[in-house]
């Protein structure tokens, strides 16, 4: 598919915007973000040129770590991004930030990709989780560097998280796993219970590249 490309494919996005990465081995890192819009965003549709012009424009005019592609549903436009990608030629390594679905889109996009990041958040079914884990399987038969940042709720148990972070080694040992616990707020100061210590433990007795990590909240933090 890569080279075929029309020019002409279109795509909805929510924007182009500058911003921090919240989540990831690449939280707090500037990057510009190509974020596909999701239902309740308004959307404006970019032709590949659009996208490309003003990739362009913002990275000739300001310092950035990497470009991220992100945003709802970001593989369900994998031609729309080869044309893009291959016309910007971004110099930049470029990272992908799904929710795991549409694996089987993943291989024609792994030759532009730098990071491939699954980002798990606990409210989907959990048939989604095996979705997330044949991403990374793609990821790492593709030799591409892949990560899974994963943002449990107060109610996901340990033995959920611990079940993930098995299967998750399973799928690939080369995984990067990052946790991002639920902060508590205590008299305004956050508050992260010892829980997650304990939980580290348990993890990297599993898989050794497991780090629990605070999330960058909006408005500077964006995924």
């Amino acid at each position: 598919m890569t080279g075929t490309a029309s020019p002409m494919l279109a795509a909805a996005l929510s924007g182009v915007p500058a911003g921090v990465q919240a989540l990831g081995p690449w939280a707090g890192r500037r990057q510009l973000f190509v974020r596909f819009a999701g239902e309740a965003e308004t959307a404006t549709m970019y032709l590949v040129a659009a996208l490309v012009r003003e990739m362009e424009r913002q990275l000739s005019r300001s310092a950035f770590h990497s470009v991220v592609i992100g945003g709802r549903d970001p593989l369900a436009s994998v031609p729309f991004l080869i044309a893009a990608l291959e016309s910007a030629k971004p110099k930049l390594p470029v990272m992908l930030d799904t929710d795991g679905m549409r694996p089987e889109e993943l291989p024609a996009l792994l030759g532009h990709l730098a990071l491939v990041q699954v980002t798990v958040e606990f409210t989907g079914p959990e048939a989604a989780l095996d979705h997330a884990l044949e991403t990374l399987r793609v990821a790492a038969k593709g030799t591409v560097a892949h990560a899974l940042a994963l943002c449990p709720r107060e109610d996901t148990t340990d033995s959920v998280l611990m079940r993930l972070v098995q299967e998750t080694h399973a799928a690939s040992a080369a995984t990067q796993i990052v946790v991002h616990p639920p902060i508590a707020t205590g008299d305004g100061n956050p508050v992260l219970d010892r829980r997650w210590a304990t939980l580290l433990e348990q993890a990297m007795t599993l898989h050794a590249d497991t780090r629990i990590a605070l999330r960058v909240p909006p408005p500077t933090g964006l995924r």
